[in-house]
């Protein structure tokens, strides 16, 4: 009887090689998963942290500033005079009053006596007519004198007094969006710390795909746009049924690569107050996710390809540290992945001027897409149960 024997080509060459099928398939997946990320990361990220701002337009055009305030005393007489008082030739601001009860009304017409920009719309509550932001904002822009629009929030303050020329300088004949950063005041706890990474993050995608050509969304706390592509386009009526959406799905209906600009100096930022609690952090998540299946396809399939990729990157690393011999080949890509991601957000976070996020990023990067799948989910049970009924 003859014996053949073969010498193990694994231990002559060094080179490791799966046992089995399943692990090759998972080990393809996450590689593949890897450089998913890569594309996201260096195609829409970097031009975040690469980005020159433009010098914009010389000669100032009229401005109308417009706010909604529903029950925003306390926050609109801390605010509002510092939006009042920008230096900026020419600009109005129009503050919609909307069905307040507290000491709103009082408020404004205190600041309307000490500013002469100031004005002021209310809308008188009826219990038979109930309606949301969207309603308050058509009249606010309704009411403006000017084509050009600057919206913000109640519980916002610009970062300078030079806020308003800084998102009026992009506004050529051909552009008809501009796209600011919106960011929340830096306090104490987890959450304010999640709530400002969740928003940097979100505004590193939204601010890099608008520069990729695709914009797709911005914040009603820091956003510009004419009057006229408002009312051509019949402002709100295509989704006035829907909670949310006053900013993102009207960006994302009409904003395109030839009329859309990103404004990103420290100057043109507004912060706004952050949730208080866990469960109005929440909420807000899951009202502004019902938006999400209304973007165009094209956003949708990219977005969508971001949130899979990094979930399939997650479950391939931690499935190849048990399954695959030597586990510093799994553990080498994901320190390499992460170093990279590392080096853009750091610069992307001095672009935005947000501080002591680079450490969370860890952890919030590995969190956020399963958090953001258990969202909306939640919120498409919600609305089906609020459809049945």
């Amino acid at each position: 009887m003859i014996i053949l024997t073969v010498d193990n080509p694994v231990k002559e060459t060094g080179m490791i090689i799966p046992d089995n099928y399943l692990t090759i398939i998972v080990l393809i997946v996450f590689l593949c998963a890897f450089l998913g990320q890569g594309f996201y990361l260096f195609f829409f990220y970097l031009r975040v942290a690469r980005f020159q701002q433009e010098a914009g337009t010389v000669k100032p055009e009229p401005v109308s500033v417009i706010i909604c305030a529903r029950d925003e005393a306390t926050h609109l007489e801390k605010f509002l005079p510092q939006v009042l008082t920008q230096d900026y030739p020419d600009y109005e601001v129009i503050v919609v009053n909307d069905c307040s009860e507290d000491r709103t009304e009082e408020v404004l017409e205190q600041l309307t006596n000490r500013y002469p920009r100031l004005r002021v719309t209310t809308i008188k509550k009826d219990e038979k007519f109930r309606h949301g932001k969207k309603l308050a904002l058509t009249i606010g822009i309704k009411a403006a004198k000017h084509d050009l629009l600057l919206l913000t929030d109640a519980d916002c303050a610009p970062e300078s007094p030079h806020w308003i020329r800084e998102m009026q300088k992009h506004f050529s004949p051909e552009t008809d969006f501009v796209l600011g950063y919106g960011g929340y005041f830096s306090g104490k706890g987890w959450l304010n710390l999640h709530i400002r990474m969740d928003t940097a993050w979100i505004a590193m995608q939204y601010l890099g795909y608008a520069l990729a050509g695709i914009p797709y969304m911005g914040v009603g706390r820091n956003l510009a746009y004419r009057k006229k592509i408002f009312f051509d386009n019949r402002g709100f009526a295509s989704h006035t049924h829907l909670e949310s959406g006053d900013d993102d799905l009207f960006v994302n209906a009409h904003a395109r690569k030839y009329n859309t600009r990103v404004e990103m100096a420290h100057a043109a930022h507004t912060k706004s107050v952050p949730a208080a609690s866990l469960k109005e952090w929440l909420v807000q998540k899951q009202r502004h996710m019902t938006t999400g299946s209304r973007y165009r396809k094209a956003t949708r399939w990219l977005l969508g390809g971001e949130w899979f990729s990094r979930i399939l990157f997650y479950a391939g690393f931690f499935a190849l540290l048990f399954m695959y011999g030597p586990w510093y080949i799994p553990l080498s890509v994901f320190v390499l992945r992460w170093l990279m991601q590392w080096i853009v957000f750091k610069i992307v976070m001095q672009r935005l001027n947000e501080n002591n996020l680079l450490l969370y990023s860890l952890f919030y990067d590995a969190v956020q897409p399963f958090l953001n799948m258990l969202l909306f989910l939640a919120a498409k049970v919600k609305a089906r149960k609020s459809k049945w009924k």
